[in-house]
C-alpha cells in the first residue's frame, strides 16, 4: 500500500487541508474508489477504511493481480466533518456539486478540480455517498443515465436493486455524472444509513465492491454471488408525502413488504402531542427509501415505494 498525499490547502489557524489516497497494486488505472464527500457522512467513511483494511491484507496475500491498481480516497471533506457540518464549513457549499472543478474558482471548485485531475483516467469508478434528503435506503447502486452507463456492470456488484437516474442539471456537477463523460465506468453506492454508523450493510457494501472487483479480474477473492439486481428507473419509484407538518413516527422500514392502505407512519402534533394523520401506503409494493429526521414540513416526501408490476 502507497498512502499518496493528492490535494494540500494551506490553513491560518488549523493544520493544512490534505486529502489522501491509498494505492494497491501497480499498472494500468483500474478502480478509483471515493469515500465521504460530505461532513455527515460517516457511514461512507467508514466503508472506505475497512475497503482500505481488506486491500491491504489482500495486496499482503499476493491478491492483486498484476497490472492493475486500485485507489481509495476515504474522504475529500474531512474538514466539515470535524465541525459537524455537511457541506463546506467556510462557504456551505457542496463538493459533490462543483466536478469536473475549476482551478481559478472558489475553494470548493479548486478541491474538485484538483483531486478530479487524479480521480481521472480509471477503467471503474466507484462513490460512496448519500442522498440530499435524510433517510435510509434498500442497498443499492445508482448511476446517471448519460448514454455511457452500463446497468449489466452495475449488476455485478450484486445488491438487490440498481437504480438509473435520468440527470437534472445540479447533478451535472457531481462526480458519477463527470466520471461517465470522460469515459469510466462510474457506480454510486447507497447504504442504509449516512449519520451513523450501520456495521451491517458496511459489510454488505465492501463485499459487494470486493465482488465487483473479482469479477472484473482486478483482484483474486473468493466471496458469494450476492443478488441478481432489479434494475429500475428512479422515476418509477412512487413518492409517498404527508399533508401536514410535525414529529415523524416511522413504522416501515426500507425493505418492508407493504399492502395498499397500511399505516405507515404517524404525524404528531408538536405542541399537543396528539397523532394529527396517519400516512397510508398507496400502493402494494417494497420499501425503498424512508426519511429519518424527526420531524417533516407540510408535502415533504417521507417515503418511495417500489411498486409491484400488476399496480
Amino acid at each position: 500500500m502507497i498512502k499518496e498525499e493528492l490535494f494540500n490547502l494551506k490553513a491560518v489557524y488549523r493544520d493544512d487541508f490534505k486529502i489522501n489516497g491509498y494505492k494497491f497494486g501497480k499498472g494500468e488505472k483500474s478502480c478509483c474508489i471515493v469515500g465521504a464527500s460530505r461532513g455527515n457522512e460517516h457511514q461512507q467513511l467508514f466503508i472506505c477504511s475497512q475497503l482500505i483494511k481488506e486491500l491491504k491484507e489482500l495486496e499482503e496475500r499476493g491478491q492483486i493481480n498484476s497490472n492493475q491498481e486500485i485507489m481509495v480516497i476515504p474522504s475529500v471533506n474531512h474538514y466539515s466533518m470535524n465541525v459537524g457540518k455537511r457541506f463546506w464549513a467556510v462557504d456551505d457549499t457542496d463538493i459533490n456539486r462543483k466536478f469536473p472543478g475549476d482551478f481559478h474558482g472558489e475553494t470548493t471548485d479548486i478541491i474538485a478540480s484538483s483531486i478530479f485531475e487524479k480521480m481521472k483516467g480509471y477503467s471503474y469508478g466507484i462513490q460512496f455517498t448519500s442522498f440530499y434528503m435524510p433517510g435510509d435506503f434498500i442497498p443499492h447502486v445508482r448511476m446517471m443515465e448519460t448514454g455511457k452507463q452500463s446497468t449489466s456492470l452495475a449488476n455485478l456488484f450484486g445488491l438487490p436493486y440498481v437504480v438509473v437516474r435520468k440527470p437534472k442539471p445540479l447533478d451535472t456537477g457531481t462526480l458519477n455524472y463527470n466520471w461517465q463523460l470522460n469515459n469510466t465506468n462510474a457506480f454510486s453506492i447507497y447504504t442504509n444509513s449516512t449519520d451513523q454508523v450501520d456495521e451491517k450493510s458496511a459489510k454488505q457494501a465492501v463485499a459487494s465492491v470486493l465482488r465487483f472487483l473479482t469479477r472484473m479480474g482486478i483482484i483474486k477473492y473468493n466471496s458469494h454471488s450476492g443478488y441478481i439486481a432489479t434494475v429500475i428507473a428512479e422515476d418509477e419509484l412512487m413518492p409517498v408525502k404527508t399533508r401536514v407538518s410535525g414529529f415523524y413516527r416511522r413504522h416501515k422500514e426500507p425493505g418492508d413488504f407493504v399492502a395498499r392502505g397500511d399505516v405507515i407512519a404517524d404525524i404528531i402534533d408538536p405542541y399537543e402531542g396528539e397523532v394529527i394523520t396517519q400516512i397510508l401506503a398507496p400502493t402494494e409494493g417494497i420499501i425503498f427509501f424512508a426519511h429519518t429526521a424527526p420531524m417533516v414540513m407540510e408535502n415533504a416526501v417521507i417515503y418511495k415505494i417500489i411498486r409491484r408490476l400488476h399496480e
